[in-house]
């Protein structure tokens, strides 16, 4: 229940406090990811099938899923610069006005995917083979997505008021829930994929509980109230978060892509394409997720410190998160060449597919330390409210260069070159990010510690009134 001191002067201590939660959080919510899709994988008779069922099925789950970043990560910064300039009512409306707006957007969600089942899961690469597997996953999952988005979305709150530990626990309750559930539904109550649906959206419930009932305790620094809704609260949470859900919702849209294009172009083996895929992003995910953790677990730190106007304090974080992504990278690259065959063999026992999945790791590989730069400057972007720069480089990354990659290297090689458009648009999206970020960053700092954000603020708002008047 001790909430971290973001404005303290011990940089590294408190960005540590808050990124290894984050990682261990992101990296337990990643393993029940990959417990659902191993335990499927080994289901007698159809496991490979059923496998490549879920794969289909994961970008939808990836795209439902950015919503809650959406108005989780685009409110949380705003909400700690709250906290930074000492309007804990300011931070209370922020909360309200976010915890409305995830469980409308939810039931939205929620619906849309009900309705058209069909047509999207053909979109995202089903086969015959794979749709009925593919639509029991999707329908239990999309009819409990309440409680995943809202879950995840409010639990970023609870890391912005320094409560990194709990924020933690959020996910492992619904990480060891689902662990422990898989088995019971799949195998005990032969309830196959409809099972790791089912146990995945009841671990998600479990998380929504104990974050609902965090959020109310009367010991929590900011309680979840009810106030009155105010759309233009809901717009600012909406415009910051914009650059995070589209980070996650073209995730599911490269995602959409590759299993498109390794169907068509695959062939007779493009359900084994895309039963490769599934186990590669499984283990890219490893990588990935727990690097959001640390460049949005950081974020608080970031935010805060530009509510106070402490630019010191913002370079001294921005140091500290940059190396910890590459510490972490260098770590996870390394340990890629020992690991990606017996983290094969946990999915799958056809020596093909295991064979093009360890290959297919460690193409993947290749610009992951070059990544760390991506992660650690476009969210910082995202923490100091400046949504135009993460926006724009996230659109860069994923639609220029690894959407053209991944259309592009199939037409002129085979279908086995979609797996190098990761490691080409990695490389050069974080090359463009560095060069962004060194330019901008400095002005950005200098803008606010001088004033001049607050000054161009009051002018719009004369104007505004002016023209109102």
């Amino acid at each position: 229940m001790k909430a971290i001191n973001l404005g303290s002067r011990k940089v590294l201590s408190t960005v540590l406090k808050l990124i290894i939660p984050a990682m261990i959080a992101q990296f337990i919510n990643v393993l029940y990811s990959i417990v659902d899709r191993m335990y499927v994988g080994n289901i007698e008779g159809i496991g490979d099938t059923a496998l490549a069922a879920v794969g289909v099925c994961a970008p939808i789950t990836t795209l439902i899923s950015s919503f809650a970043f959406l108005i989780g990560t685009g409110g949380a910064p705003i909400f700690a610069m709250a906290l930074g300039e000492g309007r804990e009512d300011n931070a209370k409306k922020i909360l309200s006005n976010a915890a409305y707006a995830l469980v409308v957007l939810a039931v939205i969600v929620a619906a849309g995917f009900l309705i058209f089942a069909k047509p999207v899961l053909y979109t995202f690469g089903a086969s015959d083979a794979t749709y009925g597997y593919a639509r029991q996953y999707l329908m239990i999952y999309a009819a409990g997505s309440l409680f995943s988005i809202t879950a995840t979305g409010l639990n970023q709150y609870i890391t912005a008021q320094g409560y990194s530990g709990i924020g933690m626990t959020t996910t492992v309750i619904g990480a060891v829930a689902n662990i422990a559930l898989d088995p019971l539904f799949i195998f005990v109550f032969r309830m196959d994929v409809a099972g790791a649906a089912l146990a995945t959206i009841l671990s998600q419930f479990l998380s929504f509980l104990f974050v609902v009932i965090f959020l109310r305790l009367k010991g929590t620094k900011i309680r979840l109230t009810f106030a009155k809704p105010d759309m233009r609260v809901i717009g600012r949470i909406i415009k910051l978060g914009i650059s995070p859900f589209i980070i996650m919702a073209s995730d599911s849209l490269i995602i959409i892509v590759q299993n498109a294009i390794l169907q068509s172009r695959g062939g007779a083996d493009g359900d084994t394409w895309i039963t490769v895929s599934t186990v590669v992003q499984a283990f890219f995910s490893l990588i990935s997720m727990p690097m959001l953790g640390i460049s949005t677990g950081s974020q608080p730190v970031l935010s805060y410190a530009y509510g106070a106007k402490n630019g010191a304090l913002i370079k001294r974080a921005e140091m500290w998160i940059t190396i910890a992504c590459l510490v972490f990278t260098t770590f996870m690259t390394v340990v890629s060449l020992f690991a990606a065959a017996p983290f094969v063999s946990l999915f799958t026992k056809n020596a093909e597919i295991a064979e093009r999945s360890v290959w297919g790791i460690r193409v993947f590989m290749i610009g992951v330390i070059p990544l760390s730069f991506q992660y650690a400057f476009v969210d910082s972007f995202t923490a100091l409210g400046q949504p135009k720069y993460a926006i724009t480089l996230s659109l860069i990354r994923k639609v220029v260069f690894f959407l053209g990659s991944i259309i592009a290297f199939p037409l002129i090689w085979d279908v086995s070159a979609a797996f190098y458009a990761e490691p080409v648009a990695d490389i050069a999206a974080s090359i463009l990010s560095s060069i962004v970020f060194f330019i901008v960053f400095p002005k950005v700092i200098r803008r606010r510690v001088n004033g001049e954000d607050d000054l161009r603020k009051r002018k719009f708002h004369h104007r505004r009134q002016a023209a109102q008047d």
